[in-house]
Parts: C-alpha cells; structure tokens; sequence
C-alpha cells in the first residue's frame, strides 16, 4: 500500500497530525467496498487517530466496523486482527469500562502467548500494557505492579512497549504510595522515550511528563511537580485535544497541586 492514500493516512497518524490522519482515512473508507481489505485497514486508522483525539466511544464504534472486517480478511487469530481488538479494548479505559477491557486484553495477550515471531511477542506486551492499564483504573495496584514487573521481564526490547509498561508500572507504584519507587521509574521511562525514534514519541506525548509530576507530588516537591504537570497539560492539549483522556489527567492533577498549595 505503498504511495496509496492509506499509507498517507498512516504517515499523517505517524507525525502526529491526528486530524488530517482522520480525514484521509476515513474518505478511503467511504470511497471503496465496505468489506475489502483497503476499507478495513483504512478503519483501522480512522479508530486510532480518532481515540488520539479524545474520542473515545467513536474510536469504539470505528473499530467495531472494522473488526468483522479484519476477522474475515486476516482471520480470527491473525496478529493484525488481535491488535486490533488489543487497541479497541484500550479505548474503553478512557470510557470507564475497565472490566471489559481487563478481560479483552488478558484474552488477547493469551492468544498472543500461544503465537510466534516478532510480531505476536509485541501484540503480547501491547495487550499486557492495556491490562496492566486496566487494573491500575480499578484500583489493583498490586496485581498491575506485578503484571507490569512479569511483562518487562519477558519483553527486553528497548521500544515502546517498554515504554508503556515502565510507565504502567510507575502508576501502580503510585497509586501504592511508593512515590520514590515510581519516580525511578519515570525518570527510566524518560530516558527510554528520549532514545525513541520520533515517530513512535507521538502517541506517549506527555505521559512521561504525567508519571513524574505524580510522582513529585506524591514526595511533596510541589514546585517540580506543578513544573512537570503542566508541561504535560500543555503537551496534551496541543497533541491531542483538551477531551483526550491524559490531557484531563493532567488538568486535574494541575488543580490538584494548585489546591493543596498554601
């Protein structure tokens, strides 16, 4: 798909320009067959560059267009249709639905466990990610450490999935209170996205910023944390929009430190 309106949809998503990422991909959909195999991986980039947005619930609804496509081009348990649903189940923390997309993503990291090749083994930390994600939502900081702790143990890479997980660990660490723990592993995870290319930067823009100002908050360091949070504020809200779910984080922990300063 070299060259095709896709793969431009796909490097508008890649520097971060969400919207024209959007566009491009959804007038590929509307302009072929709804049940070829271009129209499904133009959905596909649609949903993402949606969810990138802050739309969450039409992120949903645009992978649940895609996804029966996808199952019958690819098949069930094609990598490619397993990410998909891996993706999809992410969206739904941003919805509140946390047990739904703890279930989705340990199902699909299952079936990601029992694959092989490269592909299948970041499908597996991607989907662990989104469960490590969802049992911090619910409040399962235990669990969520140790998923994260088992996932970086089997996935050394040092990419994005790592990324991800150091930082799902230094939100469960967080939310135990171990806050000097967490920084350590937000100042790892810093270090990890500054050697990233900068395309795959684009969709953790301001989480690493988010995990250290909540950290620095939690030791009491006001200042860096106001410093760090509302950098992440900023970031958020010029890469994603002011409804996209790390934007809102960071606004609130914003107020947060704005409030409890004398």
């Amino acid at each position: 798909m070299t060259g095709t309106p896709v793969a431009e949809a796909k490097s508008l998503y890649e520097a971060g320009r969400y919207a024209e990422a959007e566009a491009e991909a959804r007038a590929v959909a509307r302009s072929r067959p709804r049940d070829d195999e271009y129209t499904a991986v133009a959905l596909n980039i649609a949903a993402i560059a949606t969810g990138a947005q802050g739309r969450h619930a039409e992120a949903v609804a645009t992978y649940d267009e895609a996804l029966p496509a996808f199952s019958r081009i690819f098949g069930a348990d094609h990598w490619l249709t397993l990410k998909l649903r891996s993706d999809r189940a992410q969206q739904m923390i941003s919805l509140g639905r946390h047990a739904e997309c703890e279930a989705e993503c340990a199902a699909v990291a299952e079936a990601a466990g029992r694959g092989t090749g490269p592909e299948m083994s970041l499908l597996a930390a991607a989907a662990r990610n989104g469960l490590v994600f969802a049992l911090n939502a619910q409040g399962r900081y235990q669990e969520a450490e140790a998923l994260a702790r088992e996932a970086l143990a089997a996935h050394r890479e040092r990419d994005r999935a790592s990324l991800v997980l150091r930082l799902g660990l230094a939100r469960s660490l967080n939310g135990q209170a171990r806050h000097e723990d967490a920084l350590t592993e937000a100042q790892s995870a810093e270090r990890l996205y500054r050697a990233l290319p900068e395309y795959q930067r684009h969709p953790d823009t301001g989480a690493v910023e988010l995990a250290l100002a909540t950290a620095l908050s939690g030791l009491g360091r006001v200042r860096d944390a106001r410093r760090q949070a509302a950098a992440a504020h900023d970031a958020c809200l010029a890469s994603f929009g002011a409804d996209h779910r790390r934007t809102v984080e960071a606004r609130t922990l914003l107020e947060h430190i704005d409030g409890s300063r004398p």
